[in-house]
């Protein structure tokens, strides 16, 4: 596979954006690459949003609507739309953080079946999402994967969050919509993964439906894989796996560090990049047992799965293998790869904007952190100003 030309192609991958969109993304990546730019925007952004200034119209005409499909369902219909007409699917993701009652995780309990319903009505729409935080407490998930004794109360609590993922799960068998559950801080996994394995056995039993989600950047990762892999083999049941490499690596190392405990975390860069492609090698190897969402804006690792898809013989169609990318991001990946025919989905943020800053925040930083990352989507989308200009 020619590795050089394949993401090069600019008239694919922006061929959505309009030229003031296009300009509006150029100078957004361009803002984000100036790290103490991101640091005085964040606090500025946050105090204006605390202080009630009117700055929502503002945020939604720039990093808003570039990241984001809309505040709510309804008005995501035009993004996904567009996206699908170049065979781009959509994953809907309600991207509201840090809630800690019981009326926000009913609701957002709500928020997820709407969209899975939602989902069921339109090819646009094949997976749905949420977040193990959306419907519970990260200290009751921390409590129950330390094998903490729970109190009365939180042992209702407990039952509680455990009657939302059923009940997400559920629903998403029966409308047959792929349903990720995103991956969280390493000190609340452990109960995640517990109870998501629990639902994969009960609701992946002729195909992948539940999809827990894998950090590569944790060194145990790997491993925890290939002991899913032997007990679903042995009970008879499918796995499925969103490969990202994490979103939490200065948390966990300061936590830590602060706590006396060793990082859950890769050494490096470098050993996190083999930490993940060995992951996807060996989902490839075993496809038969397993379906993979390869959420990655690496390169690298995009060609190195459609590599192994084409020497294993596994069709670019094929609906176990499934590419990831941010809505507002990549899009040379995404857009490209949709062009050949594979499986692309873009995560599509949504939500009152106030709530979806965080998600916003977060974005930037990343951004602004992975090497390479902005300047590569600045060179792209440079080239395709010049290549409209000559037009």
């Amino acid at each position: 596979m020619n590795k050089n030309t394949i993401f090069d192609n600019t008239e694919i991958a922006f061929a959505l954006k309009s030229d003031s969109e296009l300009e509006r993304a150029y100078f957004l990546f361009k803002m984000i690459s100036i790290e103490p730019l991101v640091r005085i925007g964040t606090a500025a952004t946050n105090f204006a949003l605390k202080a009630k200034l009117p700055v929502e119209g503002l945020i939604r005409a720039t990093v808003f609507d570039h990241f984001c499909g809309g505040v709510n369902e309804e008005n995501c219909l035009p993004v996904i739309d567009n996206m699908y007409e170049k065979g781009v699917s959509s994953v809907l993701d309600y991207s509201v953080e840090g809630k800690e009652n019981e009326t926000e995780f009913d609701a957002a309990l709500k928020i997820t079946l709407k969209i899975i319903n939602f989902a069921e009505e339109r090819k646009s729409i094949p997976i749905a999402v949420f977040k193990p935080s959306g419907f519970g407490r990260i200290a009751l998930f921390e409590k129950i994967g330390a094998h903490t004794t729970l109190s009365e109360k939180e042992t209702e609590e407990w039952s509680r969050v455990k009657y939302r993922f059923e009940t997400v799960c559920k629903a998403a068998k029966e409308r047959d919509v792929l349903l990720l559950i995103d991956a969280e801080e390493s000190w609340m996994q452990n109960a995640a993964d517990d109870l998501i394995t629990e639902l994969m056995r009960k609701y992946n039993t002729e195909k992948a439906i539940v999809f827990n989600t894998l950090q590569m950047y944790r060194h145990d990762r790997l491993d925890f894989l290939k002991q899913q892999h032997k007990l679903a083999k042995a009970e008879g049941f499918y796995l499925g796996y969103k490969l990202v490499r994490g979103a939490y690596m200065e948390k966990e190392n300061e936590r830590a560090e602060k706590l006396g405990y060793p990082t859950p975390i890769c050494e490096n860069k470098q050993a996190t990049d083999l930490n993940f492609n060995n992951a996807v090698a060996y989902m490839l190897d075993h496809l038969d047992e397993m379906s993979i969402f390869n959420g990655t804006h690496n390169e690298n690792s995009s060609y190195l799965l459609m590599d192994l898809m084409s020497e294993k013989g596994v069709a670019n169609s094929d609906k176990r293998v499934w590419f990831g990318q941010l809505y507002g991001m990549s899009d040379h990946i995404s857009f490209n790869l949709s062009h050949l025919g594979y499986n692309v989905a873009k995560y599509v943020p949504f939500g009152p904007v106030k709530d979806v800053m965080p998600y916003l925040i977060r974005r930037a930083e990343e951004n602004t952190s992975v090497a390479g990352q902005t300047g590569r989507e600045l060179n792209l989308l440079s080239k395709e100003k010049k290549r409209r200009k000559k037009l």
